[in-house]
C-alpha cells in the first residue's frame, strides 16, 4: 500500500510512516507542488497509489470517477503532523481493508 500525500499535508509524513505505508510519497517528492487536482490524480492512478488528502475537491473527484485511485479523506480541520500520522497509524486495519476491497472508492476518516 503506497500512499500519496497531497500538499495540504506535511511532506514528512511518507518519512513518518515508512514503517507502515513503504515507498509512499508526497506530491513535493515528484514535482508537484501547486498542480491541479486532475494530474495528481492522473499521477496516483498511473502509479497504484492511493490519495491522502484533507481537500474535499479530491473527495469530488472520487465521487465522480471511482477508483482507481482510491482516496483517503482526512476529515480533521487544522490539527497537527503528529496528529495526521496517529490517525493513519490507528486506523491501519481500516486503510488495508479499504485497500483491498476494489469496488470502494472512498475511505473518510475523522
Amino acid at each position: 500500500m503506497k500512499l500519496l500525500f497531497d500538499e495540504n499535508l506535511s511532506p514528512k509524513l511518507p518519512n513518518h510512516l515508512s514503517d507502515l505505508f513503504l515507498n509512499s510519497l508526497h506530491v513535493r517528492d515528484v514535482g508537484m507542488t501547486a498542480t491541479i487536482d486532475p494530474i495528481v490524480w492522473d499521477y496516483a492512478k498511473d502509479n497504484d497509489l492511493m490519495i491522502v488528502s484533507k481537500d474535499a475537491d479530491m473527495h469530488d473527484l472520487s465521487l465522480v470517477f471511482g477508483n482507481p485511485p482510491k482516496v483517503i479523506w482526512l476529515r480533521l480541520g487544522n490539527c497537527s503532523t503528529l496528529q495526521v500520522e496517529n490517525l493513519l497509524r490507528r486506523d491501519f486495519n481500516a486503510i488495508r481493508s479499504f485497500y483491498e476491497d476494489e469496488n470502494l472508492s472512498l475511505l473518510s476518516l475523522s
